[in-house]
């Protein structure tokens, strides 16, 4: 496969780059930022395979720039930033990383949602200023979380880890998916279904862990935030747009919910308007898969795939199988 070009979009860890240029013609982003739309339309332009990143759109016009791509591998587990279906008009494979960020974000989740609870973030900036005096007994109140009921939006594989930690703290785990686990599983795992608004009612620590759809864009919003418990937090490590961030800052201006935790934004890297001013927030950057390990792997799965599909072989994370009819 010698002959074969590939462009990276940025940079990944060395060891998935290392097995990429032992097999293909390799150009990369050399700079640790994404690319502009124009480096992007410039960077596609006559390779047989594309390795992007969730910062990346990929879309029609971008694709007719260059009808010889034949792979897209995605270094993430969302795919929402490709055109699917105009990838699978064009005999394009598109493969993603999933599975392998599983823990990782689970465990992001729960550092997000007791930072929130028991006001870490501010605290720490209290004492960092040299405003601790001593100990107060009002100090910092925040909120428990052993034995509180959490809304688990989202059942798939982060959304099972999360409930599994959720366990060690004797949490009574309700949940909503539009696909239903069984009763059988329901009283395995120890949850309980419920629909979305009623979850919203009951729960102390929402945490949302579903796919960016048209049909959960925008899934919490003003309605919801009024349904909430005003003692309630959110926690979002999904997609930014599944919350209404508009409507976020309204609801913690009106004291309609206690706080949100936050690795992902409606608009990234932009805050919206007056988020960043709450210090009942806790907002980080985009990192729920952000440990050595999580990313070191996520790297050589998104290499394997792109190489696995210049190869012509079989491609295990492969995301439009109905490409493989028109071949």
């Amino acid at each position: 496969m010698g002959q074969k070009k590939v462009y990276v979009t940025r940079k990944i860890p060395q060891k998935a780059l290392e097995m990429i240029e032992s097999e293909v013609n390799m150009e990369i982003n050399q700079e640790n930022r994404a690319l502009t739309r124009k480096e992007l339309e410039e960077g596609i332009k006559g390779v047989d395979g594309l390795l992007c990143f969730i910062t990346d759109t990929i879309d029609s016009d971008l694709l007719d720039l260059n009808p010889k791509l034949k792979v897209i591998a995605n270094y993430a587990v969302g795919f929402n930033n490709i055109d699917i279906n105009a990838c699978t008009e064009r005999n394009i494979l598109v493969s993603n990383t999933p599975g392998v960020l599983t823990d990782t974000t689970a465990d992001l989740t729960w550092a997000l949602l007791m930072a929130i609870s028991r006001k870490i973030v501010p605290a720490d900036h209290f004492t960092r200023n040299g405003q601790y005096k001593g100990w107060d007994p009002l100090l910092f109140l925040g909120s428990e979380i052993t034995g509180k009921t959490l809304g688990v939006i989202g059942m798939g594989r982060i959304g099972r880890a999360v409930t599994k930690r959720a366990k060690g703290f004797d949490m009574n785990v309700i949940y909503h998916d539009i696909f239903r686990q069984s009763e059988e599983e329901e009283k395995r795992m120890g949850i309980e279904y419920c629909k979305i608004n009623e979850l919203l009612k009951q729960a102390d620590f929402v945490t949302l862990h579903v796919p960016l759809l048209p049909e959960t864009t925008h899934l919490i919003g003003k309605k919801e935030f009024e349904i909430m418990k005003k003692s309630a937090y959110l926690i979002n490590v999904a997609r930014g747009p599944i919350v209404d961030e508009k409507a976020l800052v309204s609801a913690l201006q009106n004291k309609d919910i206690a706080g949100a935790a936050l690795d992902v934004f409606e608009e990234e890297p932009k805050l919206a308007a007056g988020l960043a001013a709450w210090d009942n927030t806790v907002l980080v950057p985009h990192i729920g898969s952000a440990t050595e390990e999580t990313r070191t792997r996520m790297g050589m799965i998104a290499a394997e795939n792109l190489l696995a599909g210049l190869r012509g072989e079989s491609m295990k994370n492969l995301v439009n199988p109905d490409v493989l009819k028109n071949q």
